[in-house]
């Protein structure tokens, strides 16, 4: 398995240099944290917790430093990051949610955004370029706009270029040498979510969702082991709702093919102060129950990865 200065030498080898290049001159967009051999066929993956906010980038902003990172998924890296030490890689986004979102269709770009018109080939029209988090996003997490104006279709062209599609590629690999290696592949898509949101009509404040896209993603099996195993540790389980995973989980879970994909919303309640964006007095013993959970995923007998996936809801 390759660690991150090789991969950081793949990326800058691969495209000519660029504005988005030029961001990522000193810390690499992204990077893949393993041991010197991976041991279980996992694969964790952090899109959403990069913290390297480029000069540049800021520069565009009308947004602080403390308002840009309310999309960031606030130390969600080192809250899984044990499943490293147990065998497992994990690929990890170094860029902010603010600047690029690899959770989004390559294309989900809003026109409204820039001074050019957008490729015919873009999705335009998706609840989440509405919302104003397509894949290049217009607002963070409070809905507060991110540019004082519009930008060039270049920069949004550009981010896609040199920096999703590697993360893309290089996620995809990690998955098809995991499946190749053991006949199998789990990815676990690891994220935060808003201390405040709420489950249905009961109101109830869940400490985690485990989303596997309605049962297309994953086996049932895998999904139960999941929940089942969090509850057990006295944690408040949703499935599906309100999220019940992105474009990563349904773009590579493929469970007839032996392809598993979860998504794992955490609580920010329980490890940091969403006010400071700082960590909490809980968050080791959280980092240490995640710890546990990709411990207990990686026993489970293969039975549970093999079978059929859910009929959807």
């Amino acid at each position: 398995m390759a660690g991150s200065g090789h991969d950081r030498l793949w990326w800058m080898d691969g495209f000519a240099l660029s504005s988005a290049v030029e961001d990522f001159a000193v810390v690499p967009p992204f990077e893949i944290r393993a041991g010197c051999e991976q041991r279980v066929p996992f694969v964790f993956n952090s899109p959403h917790s990069g913290r390297h906010y480029p000069d540049r980038f800021l520069a565009m902003t009308k947004l602080d430093r403390n308002a840009i990172r309310r999309s960031e998924d606030c130390f969600v890296d080192e809250l899984f990051g044990g499943a490293v030490a147990l065998g497992a890689p994990m690929l990890v986004a170094n860029f902010p949610r603010a600047y690029l979102d690899v959770n989004r269709e390559p294309w989900e770009l809003d026109p409204r955004m820039f001074c050019q018109p957008v490729p015919p080939y873009c999705n335009i029209r998706s609840a989440r370029v509405a919302g104003g988090l397509g894949t290049v996003p217009r607002v963070v997490g409070e809905g507060l706009d991110i540019y004082a104006g519009r930008l060039q279709l270049g920069e949004a062209l550009d981010r896609i270029e040199t920096v999703y599609k590697p993360y893309h590629e290089t996620l995809k690999r990690l998955l098809t040498e995991t499946h190749s290696a053991f006949g199998f592949a789990v990815l676990v898509d690891c994220h935060s979510m808003p201390a405040g949101v709420r489950v249905g009509d009961s109101g109830v404040r869940p400490d985690f969702i485990v989303g596997d896209r309605f049962g297309t993603s994953a086996s049932a099996a895998l999904t139960r082991a999941t929940t089942g195993l969090l509850s057990a540790m006295g944690y408040t389980v949703a499935h599906n709702k309100p999220y019940a995973g992105g474009f990563i989980t349904e773009h590579y879970g493929r469970p007839a093919r032996h392809l598993h994909a979860l998504q794992i919303e955490v609580n920010r309640g329980l490890y940091m102060d969403e006010r400071t964006l700082t960590k909490s007095s809980g968050f080791d013993a959280l980092a240490d129950d995640m710890t546990r959970l990709a411990a207990d995923l990686m026993a489970l007998p293969d039975h549970n990865f093999l079978d059929l996936p859910m009929a959807a809801e």
